[in-house]
């Protein structure tokens, strides 16, 4: 009996170590940095005063709070005019949020649609919170129902009625 409880003592006292197991931790992202929040399939509603202003869907979201940016996967914008209703709707592969403006920037097959039928493609852009308008120096194409636009730079209200293309390279008429 106190061979039996010697065996068992020293089995016990020699499993335990002092090694200890670290988890693997990832820190490619921005500057290394961990987010302080992770989320999938998020909405973010933008407001002011009271009224919705934008409505942003991601599939996966990470909010750094040293750099005050959110990181964007899968991104679905609705932009919502005065009287309420979606006026166009913008989708890429990634965006970012400016956490101290709410500028969001959209990147990797960018596509915008006006509730009037108007498209704009390109591989990035930027929505100005405080301004409400779409810019880029990127090359973009526009089509609407009568032509087809292509150009250098681009700047627009969010509902792409009025908008600007700086360096135009090519112009088809879609109608005759």
């Amino acid at each position: 009996m106190r061979i039996l409880f010697l065996i068992l003592i020293t089995f016990v006292f020699f499993s335990c170590s002092e090694e200890k197991i670290k988890p693997v931790v990832d820190l490619q992202t921005a500057g290394g940095e961990i987010p302080s929040q992770e989320s999938w399939n998020s909405k973010i509603i933008f407001t002011e005063d009271g009224i919705i202003k934008a409505v942003l869907y991601s599939e996966h979201l990470t909010k750094y709070d040293n750099t005050k940016e959110t990181l964007l996967e899968g991104v679905k914008i609705n932009f919502f005019d005065e009287d309420g209703t979606v006026s166009s709707t913008l989708t890429s592969k990634k965006g970012k949020v400016d956490e101290a403006t709410k500028n969001m920037y959209a990147m990797d097959s960018v596509v915008t649609v006006s509730d009037s039928g108007v498209t704009l493609r390109t591989d990035e852009l930027m929505w100005n919170n405080s301004k409400r308008r779409i810019t880029t120096d990127k090359f973009v194409t526009i089509i609407s129902a009568d032509e087809e636009i292509q150009g250098f730079g681009f700047e627009s209200d969010q509902g792409l009625d009025n908008y600007v293309i700086y360096n135009i390279t090519y112009v088809t008429a879609l109608k005759e």
